[in-house]
């Protein structure tokens, strides 16, 4: 099986994320080309149950052999970079103006569209990131027909359709057995399921950060709390859309999509609500980090104000004392002006009692256990 020719995709700046966007009053079927974009690579695997052909091909022309036969065709194109080829790949397969637009230009949300002998899904796929708790999302758009299937992705450096690969490569359960429809659910089930990798590595790190919030709270804590909510975020509004798609596959009646898939589709829907359920109960338990954290910050506080607490109650009376024999007296005017001063021990007795009075103090605050946290 040929491994797929992987480059890394390039950073997009602010102003060709700007320029990706059609601009109002455009005709319907503009295509944008993002100038970041890599230049389209296409795979093609076209499979039955006794024989088996993978390879990149240079042309779209060369796939027009291939749509014809009894074969199930899988055309996979990595990359968004060149018009003519996305054009050529038009002709090629027919397919409608518009659906050429909403393939190229991937802003485009999770919907399912039907144009005559073809079946456009639009998708949202997610990777997770090697090293780091994140994501890379990307737009998948499928192209359907009675013996084809057209997949197109923005790049192709990530995507989660290896496992698919090895199951026709090995023919691993029914997929060489079943048609292009079955290979459809397949890919998408396979998007759905890679969702579940991303949240594993969200829950390991939220585990982290309430160990961290409890014992550690820092500033860059709160920052993971609200990049971590941001992302969950991005999550919620990238797998709600699925379960409308797979909903429609299920329940529209579309030629394409026979009985017998519908199976297959209702445990896809079932995975996406699990998803669904994770992302939730995910985007809960960091709201609650946050109020947690803040409890946590608001307590050492209090715990700071009452050791300064305790500090200020040991040394007023001392400072007190102190006042008192740092005033002016004249004890040959009065014998009330402070006798004390003219006493042989009066400095150590008076050092004596600041000791006794601090000491008096502090063993009261330890026995009501205001030391027990110092």
């Amino acid at each position: 099986m040929a491994k797929k020719n992987r480059r890394p995709s390039g950073k997009k700046t602010k102003a060709s994320k700007m320029d990706s966007y059609i601009q109002p009053g455009s005709v319907p079927g503009t295509i944008i080309i993002d100038q970041d974009a890599p230049p389209p690579t296409i795979f093609l695997i076209d499979y039955n149950q006794t024989s088996l052909t993978h390879k990149q091909i240079n042309t779209p022309e060369e796939c027009v052999p291939y749509l014809d036969t009894i074969s199930v065709s899988w055309v996979d194109v990595q990359g968004l970079g060149s018009a003519d080829i996305l054009q050529r790949l038009a002709n090629v397969f027919s397919l409608h103006p518009l659906v050429l637009e909403d393939v190229v230009n991937v802003a485009e949300r999770p919907k399912v569209e039907d144009y005559e002998d073809q079946l456009l899904i639009i998708a949202r796929m997610v990777v997770p990131k090697e090293r780091i708790c994140g994501f890379y999302s990307e737009q998948v758009s499928f192209v359907l027909d009675k013996n084809y299937l057209l997949t197109v992705q923005e790049e192709p450096e990530h995507d989660c359709f290896e496992s698919v690969r090895m199951r026709i490569d090995k023919s691993k359960g029914i997929i060489r057995k079943q048609g292009a429809n079955y290979l459809a659910y397949a890919l998408l089930d396979a998007i759905i399921d890679g969702f579940f990798p991303v949240l594993e590595r969200y829950g390991d790190r939220i585990e982290e950060l309430e160990e961290e919030v409890m014992n550690k709270p820092s500033r860059q804590t709160l920052q993971e709390i609200y990049q971590i909510r941001r992302e969950l975020l991005q999550l919620r509004r990238t797998i709600w859309p699925h379960r409308d798609v797979i909903n429609s596959l299920i329940r529209d009646g579309y030629e394409l999509i026979n009985e017998d898939m519908k199976p297959y589709l209702r445990d896809c829907y079932d995975h996406a609500v699990q998803v669904m359920d994770m992302v939730e109960n995910y985007r809960e338990i960091t709201n609650g980090l946050m109020d947690v954290y803040l409890s946590a910050v608001s307590n050492r506080m209090n715990e700071v104000m009452k050791f300064l607490t305790v500090i200020s109650s040991i040394f007023i009376p001392l400072t007190f004392i102190a006042g008192i024999y740092g005033m002016n007296f004249n004890t040959e005017k009065s014998p009330y002006n402070m006798p004390e001063l003219n006493w042989y021990f009066g400095y150590p007795l008076c050092l004596a009692l600041m000791a006794v009075v601090a000491g008096g103090l502090a063993l009261a605050f330890w026995q009501k256990g205001w030391f027990s946290k110092f």
